[in-house]
């Protein structure tokens, strides 16, 4: 199996390369889709209840369904305060630890399948933290995105507020690609044309099985 991480600030374009990659064959997990699917738990929902109070549950269809409110959510959370910092560590503890095992789960299953068929696999991992979550070793190839602070917070001004960009920028913000292992790290400028984007991974892809099967 080869495993790509990819890196970017919020508003890099990391879902599009994740894209672009797939078209090629490689099979993406999703930590943010599956953050999503884990706040559906009935654990989880508890565990947030009892933390940031009951407004953030909405009921749903059928009735003795509930959902978390997200965008309530994201408003206790995002901030500029000591509050809001507490608050979103909380939520990680909760929500993290729950997201890493179902991402281990499905590298496991793709494992079974590789050694079912065959057939090498390859997995990008669009992790909105992927150093601090502890993945950068486990990857055979680091994807770093360029792109200017300016076109990445017009990309994301329609999604957020003021006040939470920062406090995600802050959040979310991943390590310098001065630190990472050289041998194994591309960049991909994001900042401009798709069509730019999608040649630098073509380019990438048919580098990344050059290496791979020399």
């Amino acid at each position: 199996m080869i495993l790509i991480g990819i890196i970017g600030r919020i508003g890099a374009g990391k879902s599009t390369v994740a894209r672009l990659l797939t078209e090629h064959g490689a099979r993406v997990i999703d930590a943010d889709r599956i953050a999503h699917e884990v706040l559906q738990d009935a654990d989880v929902r508890r565990l947030l209840v009892e933390r940031f109070g009951p407004e953030l549950i909405t009921r749903s269809q059928p009735l003795n369904a509930a959902d978390i409110d997200r965008k309530a959510l994201a408003g206790i959370v995002f901030g500029p305060t000591a509050v809001h910092r507490k608050a979103l560590a909380d939520l990680e503890a909760i929500v993290h630890p729950r997201v890493h095992a179902r991402m281990e789960t499905l590298l496991d299953d793709i494992a079974g399948q590789e050694h079912s068929d065959g057939v090498e696999k390859v997995v990008v991992l669009d992790v909105p933290l992927l150093v601090r979550g502890g993945w950068l070793d486990r990857c055979d190839r680091i994807v770093v995105l360029e792109c200017p602070d300016d076109v990445r917070r017009s990309r994301i001004a329609a999604r957020f507020s003021g006040p939470q960009i920062d406090a995600r920028e802050a959040s979310w913000n991943e390590q310098s690609p001065q630190a990472l292992p050289a041998g194994k790290t591309s960049t991909v400028d994001t900042s401009g044309d798709p069509a730019y984007t999608r040649i630098q991974i073509d380019r990438l892809w048919s580098e990344l099985f050059r290496r791979s099967h020399s």
